[in-house]
């Protein structure tokens, strides 16, 4: 057995030695132009700081501060590595679709490029959409209230992982339709199926929408209402690669497998019986 799944382990560490080689190289590029990418990521929160200021008149602004000795540094390395993360995507992606090739049909293995742009593409959107549609909402929300008694102090380091965490929760959830796509497309997966786990898809929806935002609803609606629509999406996508059968054909098909097992159990006696 493990012979058998050595080539495969092989395999798999080529593609992960390459990815993380790709992220490495990533990392050092984007080092080097940290403090744009820190001021991108920082703005949202300077809006929301500024909104304070306008709304609370008897409390102080609201100023970004660290705690640790060489907390600049080590938030230089986590906006360095969040974006290497981004930048490496497409070389990720293609080492994920490499390993999965060996067993793919010869036209399925022509869909690397579609696999590539696509999921890249998505999870810039999500992306986008939480920096630009979410956070503004839930900074403004969360740093507000209360701050007519308290001055808002908020620690980078912690900011940052905050960020990151929900830029990549919102990157990755707008995958959704391309790997809905795909499974369809190697026939994993069907409409009907898609839709009789929808009921469930909701209660996980919103389990990872907790997970990966503020302890808030608004956030929390902000991130479950586009996955809910994202599933809906993949369900119409996967019907127009993969519909499901009619309940006749699959009846059909269960029936023509069922006498194919038995002529062959058949053949098996008839042969047992010859060697007697």
């Amino acid at each position: 057995m493990f012979d058998e799944l050595r080539p495969h382990l092989v395999e798999l560490r080529k593609r992960l030695a390459i990815s993380a080689a790709s992220l490495i190289v990533m990392f050092f590029v984007m080092f080097f132009f940290h403090e744009p990418i820190l001021n991108w990521m920082v703005e949202p929160l300077n809006t929301a700081l500024i909104e304070v200021g306008k709304k609370s008149i008897h409390a102080a602004d609201g100023m970004i501060t660290t705690s640790q000795v060489g907390g600049a540094f080590f938030v230089a390395l986590k906006v360095s590595f969040f974006a290497a993360i981004v930048g490496a995507l497409p070389i990720i992606l293609s080492q994920i679709w490499l390993f999965i090739a060996p067993g793919l049909y010869a036209h399925e293995k022509k869909m690397i490029i579609p696999f590539i742009v696509g999921g890249t593409l998505m999870f810039l959107v999500g992306v986008l959409f939480a920096y630009y549609v979410v956070t503004p909402f839930g900074f403004d929300f969360l740093i507000t209230f209360g701050s007519f008694k308290f001055t808002p102090l908020i620690n980078i380091e912690d900011y940052v992982g905050f960020f990151t965490k929900i830029m990549f929760g919102f990157g990755l959830a707008f995958e959704l339709p391309i790997f809905a796509y795909f499974l369809a497309l190697l026939g994993l997966v069907d409409d009907r199926q898609m839709a009789a786990f929808f009921k469930y898809a909701i209660v996980i929806i919103f389990i990872v929408a907790a997970l990966l935002t503020p302890p808030d609803v608004l956030t929390q609606l902000l991130m479950a209402g586009p996955l809910i629509i994202l599933y809906g999406l993949s369900i119409i996508i996967v019907k127009l690669v993969n519909p499901a059968k009619p309940e006749e054909d699959e009846d059909e098909e269960e029936d023509e497998e069922e006498n194919e097992d038995i002529a062959q159990e058949n053949a098996q006696l008839e042969d047992k019986k010859q060697e007697e």
